[in-house]
């Protein structure tokens, strides 16, 4: 099988390259290197079957030819974290739309299976919890720039389902909830490595606003596992999944036992969102799914905890800061903004 992962050097799709690779399968990736960094991909540079395009998902003459030598297109390229959502609003939503269309687009051409990444941030302001796949939707105001995230994305779920429903291209939604791992770092807003990195470092852990909102956070790996399960179910299908884990915990909490599990004596800031993000930002105060339709479909469970999560996260960052790894540029042979015959 020849797998094609848009977004492949970032956190995720790095991961994901390393499992199918492992499994034997070709795989494509293609990244602009905004967010992601070949350096995510120095363990499988290597690898024969691996090859690395350099270019948007956004530029078709790029990303057209990937997708329709494609069997599979895991379609993870997106605008991401909060910090770019506020900085860049213009960009984050023609990226994740034009994207997206991109994709799909060209896979209707042979009706290649096509999975797409979106977020629980659609759920937005709802109150009825855990959140349900078949659940309403309530978004904020387009005064609060987060909306506009969320609802680029919503439009991508929508996207999806249509080209499953008028082309027949068989597409599969995804719902990630915060996921963490290694590679990960709070550049963009991630609360998990930036509490665990500043905390190493003796650095304040900067809580934004009264720590009482909630998060559920699923280890990188059980996400793999999910993305490759729901790939290979033909009940998937034009469908859509959360892909989470359905035990919370408020920020203000997080902060206090990333702090006891490192040993460190970083002091605990709270910053309210508008001076962090701007007066144009506006949070989501619980987010937790509910995960029995993936466990019904394909028998997913999160199998690694929030503490185990977390000592492997600080493991990673220890080691990081004493062994940086190999840069992938050494290693790799991209093609820059070029797509293969």
């Amino acid at each position: 099988m020849r797998a094609l992962i848009t977004g492949g050097a970032g956190f995720i799709g790095s991961h994901l390259a390393e499992r199918l690779l492992d499994a034997g399968h070709a795989v494509d990736v293609l990244d602009d290197l905004s967010t992601g960094s070949l350096d995510n991909l120095a363990g499988v540079a290597s690898r024969r079957r691996l090859e690395t395009v350099i270019g948007s998902v956004t530029d078709a003459s790029v990303a057209g030819p990937l997708v329709e030598r494609a069997d599979i297109v895991f379609h993870l390229a997106a605008a991401v974290g909060v910090r770019l959502v506020v900085e860049a609003p213009i960009h984050t939503i023609q990226t994740n739309v034009h994207g997206t269309d991109v994709v799909l687009e060209h896979a209707r051409r042979g009706r290649t299976r096509v999975i797409v990444a979106s977020t629980s941030e659609v759920y937005g302001k709802s109150h009825v919890l855990p959140f349900r796949e078949d659940a309403d939707l309530v978004l904020g105001p387009p005064t609060k720039c987060r909306w506009g995230y969320a609802a680029s994305k919503l439009i991508d779920e929508f996207l999806a389902l249509a080209y499953w429903q008028e082309h027949r291209v068989p597409t599969t939604v995804v719902r990630f909830f915060n996921s963490v791992g290694p590679r990960q770092n709070g550049r963009y807003g991630m609360v998990l490595p930036s509490f665990v990195s500043r905390a190493l470092a003796g650095e304040p852990l900067t809580v934004h606003g009264d720590g009482r909102q909630t998060r559920s956070f699923t280890w990188v790996g059980d996400v793999v596992t999910a993305l490759t399960a729901l790939a290979e179910e033909p009940r998937a299908v034009g469908e859509v999944f959360n892909v989470g884990n359905d035990r919370e915990i408020s920020i203000g909490e997080l902060a206090v036992k990333v702090r006891a599990m490192t040993g460190s004596d970083s002091p605990i800031e709270f910053v309210p969102h508008a001076e962090a993000f701007g007066e144009h930002f506006e949070d989501m105060a619980r987010r937790v799914p509910d995960i029995s339709k993936i466990r019904q479909a394909v028998g997913f469970e999160p199998r690694v905890q929030l503490d185990e999560i977390i000592e492997r996260t600080v493991a990673y960052w220890r080691a990081s800061r004493i062994d940086r790894p190999r840069r992938a540029v050494a290693q790799a042979t991209p093609v820059l903004a070029t797509a293969p015959a």
